[in-house]
């Protein structure tokens, strides 16, 4: 026997994209009822209802934010319960697919009505179930593989700043890691800037093995709520059911905080600092800590761009970002910047997964580079320079054509050598502090010579 949908007619207020509705005496103890994070159709009679979530449940009442917006909505509107999470579907059939902000296919292509389903936003996998990482994911960005590793089930941010080069950034990172299966999510994309992104996957060769999840900034702004957790439940799948390696690729997550502020000041939540709310830490946790590694399984790894207005970096939203992720990369000048950049992560791979002179060439070229940094500020100011100073110069200009470039893609180990060749271009093996069993192996012989 099928239970008649109940429809509640009782609007209380409509603030903002938020609508607060009247339930019966009672409904809150119905397993039946209503309950946090179900979805909802509203709509006037005789006008096509309109997707919400349920975001608030009192005594009496309940608030839902209503993604496409609520303008044009009356006080006369009615509410139907649909009695289940956000949902998305997932099957091998989503691959080279393009979904929006509401989990609905937006490519012109056929619909995937029929397809199973997985429901968003739940539980991340137990910390003491996960396995270690220990396997890096190699990017041919030597400012990455070289100096500040990509890691399995790693979740790291690219700072970045308005006009950076982030997005060419992350799509190159998406065409060349050796994973599986890329999964990305766009929030409040222009429209041009969401098709460079699938245009470089077609191009690329890799739309086959990509899914792409994109809220354009044309779209509902609160469906951007919906974009991560589209993306991380998908990617959860494939890791956990079909053992694959995801790369999950998220731009931009300054943009979903503040559609989560949106959503607080609608529900008359008092804000905690800038204007976001205080459980902005937790509701980015909540994303983040999806990365996992699954044992006998998968992984999942988490790269997002997190935008710093104003090259802040005390922003709320990269402040709160810098304590739950491993490490950031900086992205400065259309590079990234190597003295801001860490991957907390890459002990587990370097000098295990990658070659014995990895920490080495890291380790000297940074100090290197520094020391050509202070050279150019000496030379800046017209004091006296040494030969060492010149032979300082020197790298530092190859060092950031040859590795900082983002233009530049090199393979690990060729980057390694390049490393060495360009030490020898401007040191003699002495004046590296390296082990000598290091540089009899590595450092290039015809410069020994």
């Amino acid at each position: 026997m099928s239970l008649v949908p109940i429809t509640y007619d009782r609007v209380l207020s409509i603030i903002g994209d938020v609508l607060r509705i009247a339930l019966p005496p009672g409904t809150a103890d119905d397993p039946n009822g209503p309950r946090f994070g179900d979805l909802a159709l509203v709509g006037d009679v005789g006008e096509a209802p309109r997707l919400a979530q349920v975001v608030k449940l009192a005594e009496g009442e309940a608030s839902l934010q209503i993604f496409p917006g609520s303008r044009g909505l009356s006080t006369g509107s009615r509410t139907r319960f649909l009695g289940h999470p956000p949902e998305v579907a997932f099957s091998p059939n989503i691959f080279g697919r393009v979904f929006d902000g509401a989990g609905r296919v937006s490519d012109g292509g056929p619909a995937l009505d029929e397809e199973p389903v997985v429901e968003i936003a739940g539980p991340s996998a137990n910390p003491a179930r996960r396995a270690l990482a220990s396997r890096m994911i190699r990017t041919d960005v030597p400012m990455i593989d070289v100096f500040n590793c990509l890691v399995e089930s790693q979740k790291i941010p690219i700072f970045s700043t308005s006009g950076e080069p982030h997005d060419t950034l992350l799509a190159r990172i998406g065409i060349q890691a050796d994973a599986d299966v890329v999964v990305f999510g766009g929030l409040g994309l222009g429209f041009d800037e969401f098709w460079r992104f699938r245009t470089a996957f077609e191009d690329a060769g890799v739309f086959g093995r990509t899914v792409m999840f994109v809220n354009q900034a044309s779209d509902p702004v609160l469906e951007r709520l919906l974009v991560p957790d589209m993306a991380l439940a998908v990617a959860e799948k494939f890791a956990s059911e079909q053992k694959k390696r995801v790369l999950v690729l998220l731009t931009d997550m300054t943009a979903f905080a503040d559609a989560l502020k949106e959503v607080g000041i609608a529900l008359d939540r008092v804000p905690s600092n800038r204007g976001y709310l205080g459980d902005l830490y937790s509701q980015l946790a909540r994303r983040y800590e999806k990365a996992a590694v699954f044992p006998g399984g998968g992984s999942v790894t988490i790269l997002s761009v997190t935008s710093m207005p104003g090259g802040d970096v005390t922003h709320p939203v990269p402040d709160n970002t810098g304590y739950i992720t491993e490490g950031q990369f900086y992205l400065r000048g259309g590079r990234i910047d190597p003295f801001g950049s860490l991957s907390r992560l890459k002990q587990h791979v370097i000098g295990k997964e990658t070659r014995e002179d990895h920490s080495a060439v890291m380790n000297t070229m940074i100090r290197l580079y520094s020391g050509a940094r202070d050279a150019q500020r000496k030379q800046a100011m017209a004091f006296e320079m040494s030969d060492l100073d010149d032979r300082l110069l020197k790298f530092g200009a190859l060092f950031e054509a040859r590795f900082m470039d983002l233009a530049v893609s090199i393979p690990l180990d060729a980057a390694l050598d390049l490393g060495w060749a360009t030490m020898a271009e401007c040191f003699p093996p002495e004046e590296l502090l390296v082990r000598q069993n290091l540089l009899d192996k590595y450092y290039p012989a015809q410069k020994a010579a």
